[in-house]
């Protein structure tokens, strides 16, 4: 019984330099993530004012012809417009446009819900492993070492609360954007349908 133990504290053990590193990697593409939203985030909030406005005072032929050509950094938005602005004659690839949008929304949305789930994954196991050579080292009396496995334990947990604070912020903003361009395609296609 005591092999079978020694084993999985080795195991256990030997996975602590793993988890420490894929928990600097996923801070990382959170951090590259927070950048690469802000940036969205302005581009979007341009182009979606000058949309909706559009949408409101103008009927669906002129609005159709006011969709800037180029998508820029306005994002999917824009290019699944012009998609759907070359093929107004066709109602079933109206449909299969609108299912594409839907596809490449969610391999946006993965992105962050890999951090939302992956973030406090990897800082449960980075606080659990270290808890082991702590115990061992209050129990012999080792203060040191004991200190020194609690603040791996404690820093691990705190970078995984924050990978999985931005994944989940950065969820909730997309999916209010998702929901929103969602929305003013359906517009266009069924306007498209029934005139």
């Amino acid at each position: 019984m005591d092999q079978i133990t020694n084993i999985l504290y080795w195991l256990s053990t030997g996975l602590l330099v793993p988890t420490i590193i894929f928990l600097l990697f996923f801070f990382a593409k959170s951090l590259l993530m927070i950048g690469g939203f802000y940036g969205t985030y302005i581009a979007r909030t341009k182009v979606n004012i000058s949309l909706n406005k559009d949408i409101e005072v103008l009927g669906i032929n002129e609005f159709i012809e006011t969709i800037p050509s180029e998508s820029g950094k306005s994002g999917q938005l824009i290019l699944f417009l012009n998609r759907i602005k070359g093929a107004s004659h066709n109602p079933a690839l109206l449909d299969k446009i609108l299912g594409d949008y839907e596809i490449v929304a969610d391999k946006e949305l993965a992105q962050s819900k890999l951090l939302v789930k992956i973030g406090p994954m990897l800082g449960l196991m980075g606080t659990l492993i270290p808890m082991g050579p702590a115990l061992v080292g209050l129990a012999t009396g080792d203060v040191a070492s004991m200190a020194s496995n609690m603040q791996v334990a404690f820093a691990t947990t705190v970078v995984g609360i924050i990978i999985g604070a931005i994944g989940f912020i950065t969820l909730q903003v997309k999916q209010r954007w998702v929901a929103g361009d969602m929305n003013i395609l359906e517009y266009v296609v069924e306007s498209i349908k029934t005139k």
